[in-house]
């Protein structure tokens, strides 16, 4: 049985749709003091534009080919081999305040429990200040999703 205290946390969970929405979020978000792990980087354009706003950026692909492009492109940006789904190797990389997630796995409807289940275990483990999800299903469910809080009136237009 769930207890009070195990959903709660300070993470921001910001979700977009598209590369547009999803690099946007960087000059509202980074700061130089900001340290920023990347998941899903491919080749490596968004951890760059990442590390112009911050000095402690690494990009990660569980592609070897994607990450061989990527430090071949962007030699003084730090990118390692990673499957964002391990929580170990992502730990072993060091601390975070800031995580970015570009997976196109997580995508569809289908994989909506997976977009939830990977920020959740994130922002438990790391505890950053945000999690950047590109996910459009995750925004088209939260732009329908609201808290409840106690007075709460109903349905709006209801």
């Amino acid at each position: 049985m769930a207890n009070e205290g195990q959903f709660k946390s300070n993470t921001l969970l910001v979700a977009t749709r598209g590369v547009k929405e999803y690099r946007a979020t960087i000059d509202r978000l980074i700061t130089s003091h900001d340290s920023v792990l990347e998941l899903g980087c491919e080749w490596g354009t968004t951890t760059r534009l990442l590390a112009n706003r911050s000095t402690h950026v690494i990009g990660t692909d569980m592609s070897l080919e994607c990450i061989q492009r990527a430090r071949t492109k962007y030699p003084d940006i730090r990118f390692e081999v990673l499957d964002a789904f391990d929580l170990r190797g992502a730990l072993a990389l060091g601390t975070f305040t800031k995580i970015y997630v570009d997976l196109s796995g997580i995508s569809g409807y289908r994989s909506l429990l997976d977009a939830i289940s990977l920020a959740q275990a994130y922002a438990s483990m790391f505890r950053p200040e945000a999690i950047v999800l590109k996910c459009g299903a995750l925004k088209q469910f939260a732009r329908r999703c609201i808290a409840w809080e106690d007075g709460f009136l109903g349905l709006r237009g209801g």
